[in-house]
């Protein structure tokens, strides 16, 4: 069912750029940010469950791939827009960035190899739009102690488990808890992680701001697109080098330093003067990327290399949430900081 995913994803994806870009009220601004997020949503959940048919270094390569979107995408808009080089008006922008989802299209459907044992849909033939219920592997245990017991069951994978997907729905009750109460260790963490780096991003960025003496001669609105341009390359750079490197530290140190970063620029926004400098916020929103990037890579690595093989698809999908739970948390906090900070006397 993964093409029918990819279908809807790519809908949404440029459903949410016309509806933004049409939009002449700030509902039907939020109508197409929600499709946009929708579409993420589904695309991840889908993409990292898609990835325990593939080799480990497809995460590294998963992750990279959407730290360098997150580049592009920031990148592009504050150049399109940016009155110093495109001078585009936003609606422009965002209807210029409709070939996105036409390359997004191409990519899935003519440019990926998908292994034999993944489902394929085919619209001419009706009996492939659904899947025959497997039965539910209650054996195999989520989590293996040895490496030798990881290669045994990659072996017996390669012949039968990714042909036969678990189905946690067939399972009893205990049997779900079961299964779901181990991935709490990776959730946790890669959740904290997020909410600390939403926070920022959603409640403070935009109350960081310099004069024209402190901030390169950039407008306020120009301040924060390149604070998201760092952002990005930040998560990019971590997404990328992570997956390669030998060692990372725990995510759960990751998630103590991000919240340590988010109570600084909260006390930053508090108290302008601990930041001199645009190119002092800049530093920090940099580091903050390189934190939740090197989180994100270094969970579902890990992951892909402790989790069953008959079971990792179901637990990649199942722990891809943490990151939008902590994000959901993150957005509703920064609403009432923001107002919070803004009412403070100056």
């Amino acid at each position: 069912m993964y093409s029918i995913r990819h279908a809807a994803g790519v809908v949404l994806q440029a459903s949410a750029f016309v509806v933004v870009a049409i939009s002449d009220t700030a509902y039907l601004a939020l109508a197409g940010v929600v499709l946009a997020s929708f579409g993420s949503g589904l695309g991840e959940v889908s993409y990292l469950s898609l990835s325990a048919y593939f080799p480990d270094s497809v995460i590294t390569a998963y992750s990279s791939g959407t730290g360098g979107a997150g580049v592009f995408g920031a990148l592009a808009y504050a150049s399109l827009t940016d009155a110093a080089m495109a001078n585009l008006t936003p609606k422009q922008a965002l209807l210029t960035m409709l070939v996105v989802p036409f390359i997004f299209a191409y990519a899935f459907w003519w440019v990926l190899h998908l292994p034999p044992s993944v489902h394929r849909v085919r619209v001419v033939e009706p009996r492939s739009w659904l899947i025959a219920r497997g039965e539910a592997s209650t054996v195999a245990p989520l989590l293996h102690d040895s490496d030798d017991e990881i290669e045994e069951e990659e072996g017996r994978a390669g012949r039968d488990a990714a042909t036969v997907p678990f189905n946690f729905q067939a399972l009893p009750s205990k049997e779900k808890w079961r299964a779901i109460k181990p991935l709490f260790s990776y959730m946790l963490p890669l959740a904290l992680v997020y909410f600390a780096e939403y926070f920022i991003n959603q409640g403070l960025l935009e109350l960081l701001v310099f004069d024209c003496a402190h901030g390169f001669r950039l407008a306020p609105a120009a301040q924060y697109r390149w604070f998201q341009v760092l952002y990005q390359i930040g998560v990019f750079v971590s997404r990328t080098v992570g997956g390669i490197l030998p060692w990372m530290p725990a995510v759960s140190i990751l998630a103590g330093l991000q919240l340590l970063n988010s109570g600084f620029l909260t006390a930053a926004a508090v108290k302008t003067s601990l930041l001199p400098h645009f190119a002092a916020g800049a530093s920090i929103v940099l580091y903050e990327g390189l934190l939740g990037g090197s989180a994100y890579v270094h969970t579902f690595r890990t992951m892909h290399k402790e989790i069953s093989p008959s079971r990792r698809e179901f637990a990649l999908g199942v722990v891809s949430i943490a990151d939008t739970f902590g994000i959901l948390l993150a957005g509703m906090a920064a609403i009432n900081a923001h107002n919070a900070i803004c009412s403070l006397p100056l």
